[in-house]
């Protein structure tokens, strides 16, 4: 498995997670169309990491399990969480100047996205595209 570790505290560094985003899921053989739906998630939770959680990091992996191979992204931030985690992933919510696609978004270009969260102690973010 092949992993890298990014820290994301400027707008360069999101575009650093989509090229990274980018050559894992190329690495993993995913389709242009997931290749895209992983790297527009990867973008979302990027600038999230960034605007809401006042910075963080991400840890990117190539994974494989049984038949398939895909990328996992991870992304963490010690910044104020999120207080109603269910509001926050319902489409048009945004707690800021955003569209309120971020959570929501990345959710339904995702096969696996799980997120835990609580104010004051931060946010996870993970989410997956198999091939």
């Amino acid at each position: 498995m092949k992993s890298e570790r990014l820290d994301i505290r400027s707008s360069d560094d999101v575009v650093r997670v989509r090229q990274l985003t980018r050559t894992l899921a190329i690495e993993a053989g995913l389709s242009l169309v997931d290749q895209t739906k992983i790297i527009t998630a990867a973008s979302e939770l990027a600038r999230n990491t960034l605007d809401y959680g006042g910075g963080g990091v991400v840890l990117a992996e190539l994974v494989e399990a049984p038949g398939r191979r895909g990328v996992r992204l991870t992304f963490e931030d010690q910044g104020p969480g999120i207080s109603d985690v269910e509001t926050a992933l319902k489409d048009g919510f945004t707690s800021g100047k955003g569209m309120g696609l971020g959570l929501g978004g990345a959710r339904r270009l995702s096969n696996e996205f799980s997120i835990h969260s609580k104010p004051g102690e931060g946010t996870k973010v993970a989410i997956a595209r198999w091939k």
